[in-house]
């Protein structure tokens, strides 16, 4: 389980609408071949924002988007129900943690990244410098 992917600064201008909340994401992709029962699983960031997956199971070679904002669960889109942005547009850290808590995966942008924190990981074992788009 990775952090494949995060969106988070939401195209166009931040006017607080629940599209624009919703084009503010995160990717997560089971790259393994057995689903995966991500209930109790959480993505967070460092300011406490925390969303916790509930009956929600991930098929092998599959990726879920975590939206922002108010929406109706798939199989491939969840949504937080949140009325405000999570993800800071300058920098941060999303972190996946199992269901006991224990540390999965991050990704971080920005300057707001420490050594060894995860900060440039692409979701594919490789270390890139900058953004995560």
């Amino acid at each position: 389980m990775v952090i494949s992917a995060v969106q988070y600064d939401s195209p166009g201008f931040d006017n607080g609408s629940n599209r624009s909340l919703n084009r503010e994401w995160v990717d997560v992709t089971n790259r393994g071949r057995h689903a995966v029962n991500l209930s109790g699983w959480k993505l967070s960031d460092r300011a406490g924002h925390t969303f916790t997956f509930r009956h929600f199971r991930l098929d092998g070679r599959s990726t879920v988007r975590v939206h922002t904002g108010v929406g109706r669960d798939t199989h491939r889109d969840v949504f937080q129900d949140r009325r405000t942005y999570v993800w800071d547009n300058r920098s941060g850290t999303a972190t996946l943690t199992n269901q006991r808590g224990r540390f999965v995966d991050d990704a971080s942008w920005g300057r707001h990244g420490r050594p060894g924190d995860g900060r440039g990981h692409d979701g594919r074992g490789n270390d890139r410098p900058g953004n995560r788009h």
